[in-house]
């Protein structure tokens, strides 16, 4: 009776988790709930994503960012994919960046940008998101 409950037990283990080398690796409970929830929402990661960007875009132009910004061009500031070049590498550029859209940014020029303290601390982080996620390869001023 021992002997079966034994092979039980380590049949359950060894399908719980797999063997890597001579370590075993066990799938930590976090991922495996993210997983789960991932699939259960029914939407896949590019279709929600395009409705985070369909989002940040809605925000930018209800709070006029785009008179002065673009996507991929410069204008009266830097186009969006430019800002996401000089960020790229810096582990906290999503709060920084929010954080200046918040409290506005002044320049060595004779423009800067004015403070936005209508935009809320998540709408900033979506914009922020967003800024982040452009291509700097497509920038008008990585052509030159």
């Amino acid at each position: 009776m021992k002997m079966q409950i034994g092979i039980k037990v380590r049949a359950r283990a060894s399908a719980a988790a797999r063997r890597i080398g001579s370590r075993q690796f066990v799938l930590p409970r976090g991922v495996a709930i993210g997983v789960l929830v991932l699939l259960g929402t029914g939407t896949l990661p590019s279709a929600r994503a395009d409705a985070v960007a369909a989002d940040a875009q809605r925000l930018l132009g209800e709070y006029k960012c785009y008179l002065c910004h673009a996507d991929h061009e410069a204008k009266a500031g830097p186009a969006y994919a430019d800002v996401a070049a000089w960020f790229r590498e810096r582990r906290n550029a999503v709060p920084v960046i929010a954080a200046e859209i918040r409290r506005g940014i002044r320049g060595g020029g004779p423009w800067h940008m004015p403070p936005h303290p209508e935009v809320s601390a998540a709408e900033a982080k979506t914009m922020a998101r967003y800024i982040l996620s452009l291509d700097p390869a497509s920038t008008s001023t990585a052509r030159r």
